[in-house]
């Protein structure tokens, strides 16, 4: 298929481009296979947009009389008016606005066309390999080993080729755990604690069943992590009752009579599916320009927002709380194993490790923690606020975690090297980008559709750039155990952390 197929008016002269901080801009607007641009007609401090056709999740039409507006509503939350004279001409461009945002096939996308404007010195797709994260490991301990049981994707599909895992459980018996766990996600090492050589491990639930189905193999395999005399938390990001209720659909929880040296703590972090409704009412609260604090505050409670962000801040803080001050080591888990577990996992490191506060250091994270740990980036991230066509899969998960960063950042901000744009500029290329890091679901599909091979890495880009450090000179890596994850912020000049970029261009 060729783009030019699907551009019915590939060029319009004098429209004009309306942003709600911004006069109008009379100017001259292009469309081509994966950017719309915009330019004005002022040779010197002339506004200049390029926006990709991915970002765009919703496309409005009005009329007065022959004059169009087509009102583009971006996944990254801005809105963009543009107004087209001739009737014809602006149904032309919003139908292929339409077709060109919606393109089916990956290999299509803005990533398979892209060629970097600078050198490239290394391969971002390597940088951060499981092997890397071992050799740090092995430093300090040989109690673990890497496996390959999973180099064909057959035991789980989720997973990465490579996983660590303890050095007293072999491949045999990770087989076996894999049937016993949801989607084959058997638990694997998450976090390492140098401090006092505590772990925490992330799989999804066991597949008790009504029946009370076990598993000697996966009893063996999670106690391994244990010291002799010591109990560990199992912290099911479930509440109680919800995971009563998978039981009767064949999956369930750690029974106490087989796993009596764990301690299982439910908390209530909502499924994926709950998300995507919250963010809407959140969106719909931010853009509301009655300018009336008490219906701001008001539709703000609706959303229940701060509640996800309140709920698995909780957990994580109580994960690190397990590892840090009693000594114990940890599994999390929910469901899937692909949502609210790698929330929890990722903040709780954010709060033990210094080094998950570095650029690299987070970049690191979230390749390891999101990307290798099979986060359903194209389903949840397909469609954003705005889209009229919602599908169950979507879901603000990665947002919600970056919200919960920018929540600790705002409390610490000298124990960051980023900044929130570091944060903002995440949350822009999860949704669209020139860069293929976080197109698929896992890294089978990845690795299927050659992604690693032909496309650049976002790392490569975030490395270069000076705008995401931090303003302070001098960074105190201070412990973040005392997170006061009840004070949430949203409110002021920016209504929070991604609410930043409502509304403008």
């Amino acid at each position: 298929m060729e783009f030019a197929e699907l551009i019915k008016t590939p060029r319009a002269d004098n429209a004009v481009l309306h942003g709600p901080r911004c006069p109008a801009v009379r100017g001259t607007l292009c469309l081509t296979g994966h950017h719309l641009i915009f330019s004005s007609r002022r040779k010197e401090g002339g506004e200049e947009l390029w926006l990709l056709h991915a970002n765009i999740d919703c496309v409005e039409k009005r009329f007065v009389g022959s004059l169009g507006t087509i009102v583009i509503k971006c996944k990254d939350l801005r809105i963009i008016q543009l107004d087209i004279p001739g009737m014809e001409e602006c149904l032309n461009i919003a139908s292929s606005i339409e077709a060109l945002s919606t393109l089916d096939s990956i290999t299509l996308m803005y990533p398979f066309f892209y060629r970097p404007m600078f050198e490239v010195v290394e391969d971002g797709w390597r940088s951060y390999l499981p092997e890397q994260e071992f050799e740090l490991l092995s430093s300090v301990t040989d109690e673990w080993r890497l496996s390959c049981a999973n180099k064909d994707f057959s035991v789980c599909p989720t997973y990465p080729p490579v996983v660590i895992v303890p050095k007293c459980i072999d491949d045999e018996a990770l087989r076996k755990v894999a049937l016993f766990r949801y989607g084959g996600r058997f638990p694997v090492l998450s976090y390492y604690h140098k401090k006092n050589g505590m772990v925490m491990m992330r799989s999804s639930q066991p597949l008790t069943g009504t029946n009370g189905r076990r598993c000697k193999e996966d009893e063996k395999l999670i106690n391994a992590t244990l010291r002799p005399g010591k109990r560990g938390y199992i912290i099911d990001t479930r509440s109680l009752n919800v995971a009563q209720q998978a039981r009767a659909k064949g999956g369930g929880f750690e029974q106490e009579v087989y796993y009596p040296q764990w301690r299982r703590i439910h908390k209530c972090i909502e499924r994926f599916n709950i998300l995507q409704e919250s963010l809407i009412k959140l969106v719909e609260a931010c853009n509301d320009q009655s300018h009336n604090m008490d219906r701001w505050l008001s539709k703000l409670e609706a959303s229940n927002w701060l509640t996800h962000i309140k709920e698995i801040l909780t957990a994580a803080c109580l994960a690190a709380q397990c590892i840090d001050r009693e000594g114990a080591s940890v599994l999390v888990h929910g469901s899937d194993g692909t949502d609210s577990t790698l929330q929890v996992t990722s903040l709780a490191q954010i709060i033990l490790d210094p080094r998950c506060r570095t650029i690299r250091g987070f970049e690191a994270l979230v390749v390891r923690e999101w990307l290798q740990a099979g986060h359903p980036f194209q389903l949840r991230c397909a469609q954003s606020a705005y889209s009229n066509t919602k599908q169950k899969w979507e879901a603000p998960v990665f947002l919600l975690f970056l919200d919960c960063v920018w929540q600790i950042l705002r409390q610490f901000p000298c124990s960051f090297e980023f900044n929130e744009q570091f944060l903002i500029m995440l949350f822009e290329h999860a949704y669209a980008s020139q860069f293929g890091t976080f197109l698929g679901n896992n890294e089978n599909e990845r690795l299927v559709r050659m992604l690693t091979l032909n496309l650049v890495n976002t790392s490569l880009y975030l490395a270069r750039k000076k705008k995401f450090i931090g303003p302070k000179k001098v960074i105190v890596w201070s412990s973040l155990m005392q997170v006061r994850f009840l004070q949430l912020v949203i409110g002021g000049n920016t209504k929070g952390f991604f609410p930043f970029k409502i509304g403008t261009l």
